[in-house]
């Protein structure tokens, strides 16, 4: 490392290069090592050590800029995120998952146009490092100003409308309401009614076209009724639906608790779940096992949506293009089918 004849300071780039990792890797060690894999963190602290790198910490932090925190974003209205559970389990895997890399989680809501401002407003002034974005709706104004500030953020769910510009963790939605459907046809179900989530948001697209691909031919629209993810929501879709299809014998329900709704409605009009009418959810909440009668649903890997969340999200703020991963869900029969 000779400079003007006489031995010249060691770069990051020069540590990158003995280490064999990007520069942005070693930035990421200089920073806390938050999103650095053991394997490259040892190396990166024996390059340090061989090159007689020495960081200058005022400078780095002027470049950097790092808050050394990211924001759970999430953009429904308060009262969800007690009642609804997913929100909670979610919060939780994500904060365990920061835990890890030794960075604190902080929880914000953004479900009015006040809430929305002050969020993006504190986001977009580095006092947090990234974002997990938590049920984005299509045409949410918060996703553009997070894309036009270049806020490194991953959604949970597919952010429509955003899907080749922002990284996504999702829940295989169409695989498993089609598992779902196919799974009531199987008891002896003829007339298989849905109640689908909020239609500008990824799940109730998604898990509507998954029960349209499994009926094919014989998918009927008066079969069909729309909730909007709450118990009351989930209440009067059923009762919509027995009002204007008194024989159905089977619903489909896009979400746990909008299935606790159409639980409670089908008992106050007198309909045995399942010798009447089968019930089968969305989620797999803590919710479900407790419901009369405990609900069949679809599984989704809650915890694994949040670690994988916070791995993507570090290889956004490390300079990774974003990326996209969808898992798998699991039938969990119980007594409502």
């Amino acid at each position: 490392m000779e400079q003007n004849g006489g031995r010249r300071r060691p770069t990051i780039k020069d540590v990158a290069a003995v280490a064999g990792v990007s520069r942005g890797t070693v930035s990421r060690v200089l920073n806390g090592g938050h999103w650095v894999s053991p394997e490259a963190l040892t190396a990166v602290q024996a390059a340090i050590k061989s090159t007689g790198y020495a960081a200058n910490r005022h400078a780095r932090s002027l470049v950097t800029g790092r808050a050394n925190s990211v924001a759970f974003l999430l953009t429904e209205p308060q009262q969800l995120l007690f009642e609804d559970p997913n929100f909670s389990v979610l919060l939780r895997g994500a904060a365990d998952a920061l835990a890890k890399r030794d960075m604190p989680l902080l929880l914000m809501v953004a479900g009015t146009a006040e809430e929305r401002r002050r969020v993006t407003d504190y986001v977009t002034a580095g006092h947090v490092d990234g974002v997990l974005l938590i049920s984005s709706h299509a045409g949410n104004p918060v996703v553009g100003t997070l894309l036009r500030d270049g806020i490194p953020t991953v959604a949970c769910g597919t952010p429509l409308g955003h899907e080749g510009k922002i990284g996504y963790v999702a829940a295989d939605d169409v695989a498993g309401a089609r598992e779902m459907v196919r799974h009531l046809r199987d008891t002896g179900r003829q007339q298989i009614a849905t109640i689908t989530g909020p239609l500008d948001t990824p799940g109730g697209v998604q898990r509507l076209q998954g029960y349209r691909d499994e009926l094919g031919d014989a998918y009927d629209e008066s079969l069909v009724a729309h909730g909007d993810y709450s118990r009351l929501g989930g209440q009067r879709a059923m009762s919509e639906l027995l009002e204007r299809r008194p024989d159905i014998d089977a619903v489909f329900v896009a979400s746990d608790l909008m299935a606790a709704g159409a639980l409670t409605t089908l008992a106050a009009q007198g309909r045995r779940v399942p010798d009447d009418v089968a019930v089968g959810g969305f989620d797999d909440s803590y919710l479900a096992a407790s419901l009369t009668p405990a609900l069949t649903t679809m599984r989704q890997p809650f915890e694994r949506i949040s670690s994988e969340m916070v791995r993507l999200l570090g290889d956004v703020i490390g300079g990774e293009q974003p990326a996209a991963v969808i898992l798998p869900t699991t039938l969990v029969r119980r007594a409502s089918t």
